[in-house]
C-alpha cells in the first residue's frame, strides 16, 4: 500500500511512498481501509519536534474508514463497519477511566512505542500510535469507533480530534454559561470548533483572534461576533468587556506567549481554558501574586475534556441539528499523491483545514 512517510523530524515534506506493509496485526487490533484522513496542527507539531514523536514516521491522527479485519477478541466491529479512528481511547480499567476522566487513560497510546509500519527492512511509527497518512492502518479495538451510516467519512475523521477537541473545550471543560463573553485565540479547525461551542452555549459576544486574514473571515461565518488581528485584541476587549476582560478565553494556538496574551484577556474571576498542545520546554510563567489575587481559572483540555465517545455522538447530534456546521470545515480535498501541498497549505494559513483524500 502507499503511506506518507517523514523520514527524520524536522523534515519539512513527506515522500508517498509504494510497498509500506502494516504490522501488529493480532488478537485485540483491528485493520482499518482508511477512507479519508485530516490534517491537525498536531502532525504538523509533531513532525516539526514540538511534540514528542519517533521518526521515521506516518503522520495523521484523524481518519475514518472501513474494517477489513478483526482480530481474536473483537466483538464490537466487524469487517465492513464503518469506523472513525480514535487516537486516545479509554481502557474502562484504569484509575482515569473509574474516576469518569476517561480522557485522561493512557493506556491507548500505550502501542505508540512499536512501529505501526514497515517499508522495506525499515520499521515507520504511526502518529500517536495510528498514523492515517496510509492506506491502511493497523489499531487497537478501541481506537475503531463505529459511526452511522449518515456520517461520510470526511465529517467522521474530524470527529477523530479536531471537532471533539474544539467543541469539548467549551462544553465539557470550560462549561460556558449563556451571555457570557467569549475570547478564541487561534481560529483554526479546533478554534472554529470552539466557536460554534460558544455559540451553542448561548454566547452573547464571540471574539476570534487570529494573524490571518482568512482564518478570521472564517470565523465570522462560523459563530464570532467579531474577529480581530492579535493586536487588536486590547481594544476589542476595552469595546467588548468595558476593559475589564472576557468572561471564558480559549487558547488554541499552543505557546507560552499566546497563554500569556490570553491570561491577560480573562477578567478577574474569570476563566482561561488552554487547548494549545505545545513543547516541552516552553514554560508558561505566572507570578504567584497573580495568580493568588487575579482568582482566574486556569483549566487545561485534552482532547475536549470528556468521554470522547459521549462527545462523538452529542456532535454528530449537533451536526444533524444544524447547530454545528461540519461540512465547512472541509475547504480542500486532495489525494495522497499532493499530500505536502496540504501541508503548506496549513502552514500558511490559505485554508482553515486541509483534508486529505486517499
Amino acid at each position: 500500500m502507499r503511506a506518507a512517510v517523514q523520514h527524520k523530524t524536522g523534515q519539512d515534506t513527506l515522500d508517498v511512498l509504494d510497498g509500506v506493509q502494516t504490522v501488529g496485526f493480532g488478537p485485540g487490533k483491528v485493520r482499518i481501509r482508511v477512507r479519508a484522513a485530516g490534517l491537525c496542527h498536531s502532525d504538523l507539531s509533531a513532525m516539526s519536534g514540538v511534540l514528542p514523536q519517533r521518526a521515521p514516521l506516518v503522520p495523521g491522527h484523524e481518519g475514518a474508514g472501513d474494517v477489513v479485519e478483526v482480530g481474536e477478541g473483537v466483538t464490537h466491529v466487524r469487517p465492513g463497519d464503518r469506523v472513525l479512528i480514535c487516537w486516545l481511547p479509554p481502557c474502562g480499567d484504569c484509575a482515569s477511566c473509574a474516576r469518569g476522566q476517561t480522557h485522561l487513560c493512557l493506556a491507548g497510546l500505550a502501542g505508540a512505542a512499536a512501529p505501526n509500519f514497515r517499508h522495506r527492512s525499515e520499521d515507520l511509527y504511526g502518529f500517536a500510535g495510528t498514523g492515517t497518512f496510509a492506506e491502511e492502518v493497523v489499531v487497537g479495538a478501541g481506537c475503531a469507533v463505529p459511526i452511522p451510516d449518515d456520517v461520510p467519512y470526511e465529517i467522521a475523521a474530524l470527529l477523530g480530534c479536531g471537532v471533539t477537541t474544539g467543541l469539548g473545550a467549551v462544553l465539557n471543560t470550560a462549561k460556558v454559561e449563556p451571555g457570557a463573553s467569549v475570547a478564541v485565540i487561534g481560529c483554526g479547525g479546533v478554534g472554529i470548533s470552539a466557536i460554534q461551542g460558544a455559540k451553542v452555549c448561548g454566547a452573547a459576544r464571540i471574539v476570534a483572534v487570529d494573524p490571518v486574514a482568512s482564518r478570521r473571515e472564517a470565523a465570522l461565518r462560523f459563530g464570532a461576533t467579531e474577529a480581530v488581528a492579535p493586536e487588536g485584541l486590547t481594544d476589542a476587549s476595552s469595546r467588548v468587556t468595558s476593559g475589564e476582560g472576557f468572561d471564558y478565553v480559549f487558547e488554541v494556538v499552543g505557546t507560552s506567549a499566546t497563554a500569556r496574551t490570553a491570561y491577560e484577556a480573562t477578567r478577574r474571576g474569570g476563566t482561561l481554558c488552554v487547548v494549545g498542545a505545545g513543547a516541552l520546554d516552553d514554560h508558561f510563567r505566572l507570578s504567584m501574586f497573580e495568580l493568588f489575587f487575579d482568582e482566574k481559572r486556569i483549566l487545561p483540555s485534552l482532547y475536549g475534556g470528556g468521554d470522547v465517545r459521549r462527545s462523538y455522538d452529542r456532535a454528530i447530534a449537533l451536526w444533524r441539528a444544524g447547530r454545528v456546521d461540519l461540512e465547512g470545515l472541509i475547504t480542500h480535498r486532495v489525494p495522497l499523491a499532493r499530500v505536502n501541498d496540504a501541508i503548506e497549505q496549513m502552514r500558511t494559513g490559505e485554508a482553515l483545514r486541509t483534508w486529505v483524500m486517499l
